[in-house]
């Protein structure tokens, strides 16, 4: 079982940064692929970032590649989602999901364990 706190979230202004943080519980938290995901108001939830278990291997929506960093601290079983450039379209709640394995997926079904996500809000 693995539980799933995401942090620091909020209200900015376009071209700003924010960073995310994922805090997992339990130790085999290094045996977990991560993944992000975001909601907008009337929208599916969609794919953002991934990062294989070891963090060698990344992988990003279109929508945010340049733009969005997800890295990783098994030490401290934390991942993170770094956003620069915010634009108002990436107004969303922000989930971060594990996935048991080594290997990122795009597929929201694909994920074990999720997050109650953290609000990030993009202002004009």
């Amino acid at each position: 079982q693995v539980q799933l706190v995401e942090s620091g979230g909020g209200l900015v202004q376009a071209g700003d940064s924010l960073r995310l943080s994922c805090a997992a519980s339990g130790r085999t938290f290094s045996s977990y692929a991560m993944g992000w995901f975001r909601q907008a108001p009337g929208k599916e939830r969609e794919f953002v970032a991934a990062i294989r278990w070891s963090g060698g291997s990344t992988y990003y929506a279109d929508s945010v590649k340049g733009r969005f960093t997800v890295s990783r601290d098994n030490a401290k079983n934390t991942v993170y989602l770094q956003m620069n450039s915010l634009k108002p379209e990436d107004t969303a709640v922000y989930y971060c999901a594990a996935r048991r394995g080594s290997a990122w997926v795009v597929k929201r079904s694909e994920y074990d364990y999720w997050g109650q996500g953290t609000q990030v809000t993009v202002s004009s």
